[in-house]
């Protein structure tokens, strides 16, 4: 499978195309796909959905993923890594804490396929900025560079915004950081059973496992378990509405003991089982 690269902090691309420009593929940096004009699919990490005008895709470091044009599509690309993100700090536009945070919404913002805009305000101003950068690019005009990076930080802000509203919702302004750190190694571990034990991610933070969970809690306003249950019964959701993946094969990907395991746990968390949790989103 090709792997592609950049060799700068970000970069912007602009492609008019009626047939796939790229087959399926990786990459070491985030990816920000608009389209402008056209329809077609995108496929990310075997999850497919059909896009239009105005859809935003975000591709992280760690997804797979293939466009397949059906009318000619007019796709803006913006390309940036995580070096990017930290020279904001160094130039002093932003925080370290600003750029920590960035880096968690951005990094965990796998798994949730479809377009990532669901602040409706934010689906007025996204074009705008889209359509500012085009402006910029075509006529380099004076203070061309400030103003392409202010424009950049503002998009990639205004889709960390969108991302973070699908967090657990306590996740705001003032969570403790090292919540953040026990989230994001829970989530980077979700296929890997071993590692969520408590007592393993007490040991990985360098503390008790009982204070783990009084903390977890205390900042979270849920278990520890329970956390990890809902996530990967997320996890389920989206492989039940963007794929066509069998449940057998959904529980073996996500470490579940067999298929009666987790229809028996979705079916307690979400009140039916995942058979009929699919056919809602299955078209007429």
């Amino acid at each position: 499978m090709a792997r592609e690269s950049i060799h700068q902090p970000f970069e912007i691309v602009e492609i008019r195309t009626d047939s796939c420009p790229l087959a399926t593929h990786g990459h070491n940096f985030f990816e920000l796909v608009y389209i402008v004009e056209g329809t077609g699919r995108q496929t990310i990490n075997n999850n497919q959905f059909r896009y239009s005008k105005g859809h935003l895709f975000l591709v992280t470091p760690e997804d797979v993923h293939l466009l397949e044009v059906e009318e000619e599509t007019h796709f803006f690309f913006l390309r940036f890594n995580r070096i990017y993100l930290q020279n904001q700090e160094a130039a002093l536009l932003y925080t370290q804490e600003w750029t920590r945070r960035m880096e968690f919404i951005l990094a965990h913002a796998s798994h949730r396929p479809g377009c990532i805009v669901s602040y409706a305000p934010d689906k007025q101003l996204i074009p705008a900025i889209v359509a500012g950068l085009i402006q910029e690019q075509a006529g380099r005009p004076l203070y061309h560079n400030e103003v392409v990076r202010q424009l950049v930080n503002t998009l990639i802000t205004v889709v960390a915004r969108n991302i973070a509203m699908k967090l657990p919702a306590q996740l705001g302004d003032h969570t403790a950081t090292p919540v953040l750190d026990i989230i994001g190694y829970i989530q980077e571990n979700i296929y890997s059973p071993p590692a969520l034990r408590a007592a393993v991610i007490a040991r990985h933070f360098h503390i008790s496992q009982s204070y783990l969970g009084r903390y977890f809690k205390k900042h979270t306003n849920e278990n520890l378990q329970d956390y990890i249950t809902n996530y990967k019964l997320k996890l389920v959701e989206t492989r039940l509405k963007h794929s066509d993946l069998r449940i057998n094969e959904i529980a073996a990907e996500l470490s579940f003991t067999d298929e009666s395991h987790l229809t028996r746990l979705f079916r307690k968390h979400r009140g039916m089982n995942p058979s009929a949790f699919r056919r809602q989103f299955m078209p007429d």
